[in-house]
């Protein structure tokens, strides 16, 4: 285990993440336009235009300057502006806004809506809300413009409800994408729509002008079992109602920005899970659904390979699609695919080219202890010199585990699932040959980071983990991971105890394949439902930890909640806390859940019932 001392001589210089400015494997690149706001580092453009900041879902900044570990902590971080957001009225009851996506940050927003605003620059987040609205709010006063002032919003259309969730609408969850090399730059964003403003109610992908917020000929495309099941490839199954369908997970694009991937879970296990993917039009003209892929050939209400995680689907520098699904029924079958990370190919037709299903697979299903809590992080590339490992992709969890597997060898067949056995040697995902497991049957495979270990008590509220890890290299080279998850009292018990954050080296070798262990914890936070956490960095020194937590299990109602969702900041280095919001702020009203911050030249957006800004309060 690395200590305190070796961890902060290895945190020095480092290599530029994705988060500033995605290296694409093209040549589609726009030059930024010039902004009238002053930047802290006016060289380096930061933008988060996605969920966890790049298609790799690596989730971290490497160019944060202003928020030191030392400066978060020295007693003027804190509130700088709120933004309230709009409710929405069903029926006769209104509805207050809950924010299940990422804000998401644009350095660079030129107005275009013929407003006040036409023509000036800003720095922007945008925002989604379960009530239907899409907003880009002035991140930093600008241009004789207040911080934090609405500078366009969009109604997509009255949402529906959650009727399992206690009724918040359910309008947009799956957090947006920008892609900022359109022409112009585009917003996608899915909401589930309903009467009166559309004929009926269903899931809708919709194309925004980043600008102006207005919608972009060609679209929306409707998305229901009409649409999608005369172009599955997994088929036949049916894309059940939009009541019961679930688009959580985060939209994710093509490197060239002609295919949107957009993932369905459902609600209450009640239907098979789907990836569709849509023409963006970039390079066809007109918006369309050429392809789709569903987690099973399922037609019945009930679950099938959900793809529900907040962290959506992965893209990898070669183009390859990956995402984590759910439960099935236990056993192998042809093309049912839960539990399991399914890659497919960068060219439509949706085709699988990988598959990886843990050992366990069985025991998972038969206890509803899904693997699809986490999307996949795709690590940057390792130095081959240092290990025969050196393209990997890690996911978490339920059981509170860690993974990591070989995305050059994907261990898994492409036509169905192993069969079920309690006593495989391996699963082909990587581990420590040396470490003591506390799996069945003493089987190798993942490393258990929040325990303890259970095969059948990791579901609902005994779950251990429902985010997607982010990552961090430091200088001499060496990559971690920080999960954030709940440890549990004991074997089915749904109270959760420290730990909470795990900082996890990947251990290489030369010739040797790399695998996870365990390097510190944070031991003093107890977090129920913690959102995927978020890594800043000044290059490979002063990492912290950002998380955002609601304070709720996953079971709680999300309407009329009295707790108030807190923000945490953690050094990535010492792994002791920096910084917690007020338990008892009465401002930060209950949002979503497993949404994470964003940060971007000093400050910090989180997305609750509002946008608010957090920084050093001069």
């Amino acid at each position: 285990m690395m200590n305190r001392r070796t961890f902060l001589a290895t945190a020095g210089a480092v290599l530029v993440a994705p988060f500033a400015a995605e290296v694409r494997p093209g040549t589609r690149q726009r030059a930024l336009e010039s902004s009238s706001r002053q930047r802290t580092s006016p060289d380096v453009p930061i933008n988060c235009p996605m969920f966890h900041g790049d298609r790799q879902r690596t989730g971290w900044n490497p160019n944060e300057t202003v928020l030191t570990p030392a400066a978060v902590a020295g007693g003027t971080f804190g509130k700088l502006w709120q933004t309230t957001l709009d409710t929405v009225r069903i029926g006769s009851t209104d509805y207050d806004p809950h924010l299940y996506a990422s804000p998401l940050y644009v350095d660079d927003l030129l107005v275009t809506d013929g407003g006040a605003y036409d023509g000036l620059h800003f720095g922007a987040v945008i925002a989604a809300t379960g009530n239907g609205y899409v907003y880009a709010i002035n991140a930093f006063g600008a241009n004789g413009v207040a911080a934090g002032t609405i500078l366009w919003k969009t109604f997509l259309g009255m949402p529906s409800r959650m009727i399992q969730d206690g009724g918040p609408p359910i309008g947009v969850l799956g957090t947006p994408i920008i892609d900022l090399d359109a022409t112009p730059p585009t917003v996608y964003v899915a909401s589930d729509t309903a009467p009166p403003s559309f004929p009926t109610r269903s899931w809708r992908v919709f194309g925004l002008d980043l600008g102006s917020g207005t919608m972009l000929p060609g679209w929306p495309l409707e998305l229901n079992d009409d649409t999608l099941s005369p172009i599955n490839e997994n088929g036949p199954a049916k894309f059940q109602s939009a009541a019961s369908m679930s688009q959580r997970g985060g939209l994710n694009l093509s490197w060239d920005g002609a295919v949107l991937y957009v993932p369905f879970g459902s609600y209450s296990d009640g239907g098979a899970g789907w990836m569709v993917a849509v023409d963006t039009g970039i390079v066809s003209g007109t918006p369309q659904l050429p392809s789709a892929f569903s987690g099973a050939p399922w037609s019945n209400p009930s679950a099938n390979g959900g793809m529900w995680a907040s962290g959506g689907a992965g893209v990898d520098p070669n183009g390859n699609v990956y995402v984590v699904t759910g439960n099935s029924p236990a056993g192998p079958s042809p093309g049912t695919w839960g539990e399991s990370v399914l890659v497919w190919a960068p060219d439509l037709p949706l085709r699988l080219v990988g598959t990886y299903t843990p050992w366990n697979h069985c025991q998972l299903d038969n206890s509803d202890v899904d693997l699809c809590g986490s999307g996949v992080v795709i690590l940057p590339d390792l130095d081959p010199t240092t290990t025969s490992t050196p393209h990997l992709i890690s996911l978490g969890g339920k059981q509170g585990n860690g993974y990591l597997v070989d995305r050059d060898n994907m261990p898994g067949s492409l036509d169905q699932r192993p069969l079920c056995g309690s006593s495989s040697l391996a699963d082909g995902s990587l581990w420590d040959p040396n470490a003591p497991r506390p799996y069945l049957d003493n089987n190798p495979g993942p490393l258990n980071i929040f325990g303890p270990y259970s095969e059948i008590h990791a579901q609902g509220d005994q779950a251990k983990a429902r985010s997607t890890p982010s990552y961090f290299l430091a200088s001499d080279g060496t990559s971690y991971l920080f999960f954030a998850g709940s440890t549990k009292q004991s074997d089915g018990s749904s109270v959760a105890i420290p730990p909470s954050l795990a900082r996890v080296q990947v251990v290489t070798s030369p010739g040797q394949a790399a695998f996870l262990q365990i390097d510190a914890y944070e031991n003093t936070l107890v977090l129920k439902s913690p959102g995927t956490p978020m890594v800043t960095s000044n290059g490979s020194s002063a990492p912290i930890i950002w998380v955002l937590e609601p304070n709720v299990y996953r079971s709680a109602s999300l309407v009329g909640s009295s707790v108030h969702p807190q923000l945490h900041a953690v050094d990535g280095t010492t792994m002791q806390v920096l910084f917690s919001s007020d338990p008892n702020d009465p401002d930060m009203k209950q949002g979503g859940k497993y949404n994470h911050p964003v940060v971007a030249r000093g400050v910090v957006f989180t997305g609750t019932d509002r946008i608010t800004a957090w920084g050093l309060v001069r």
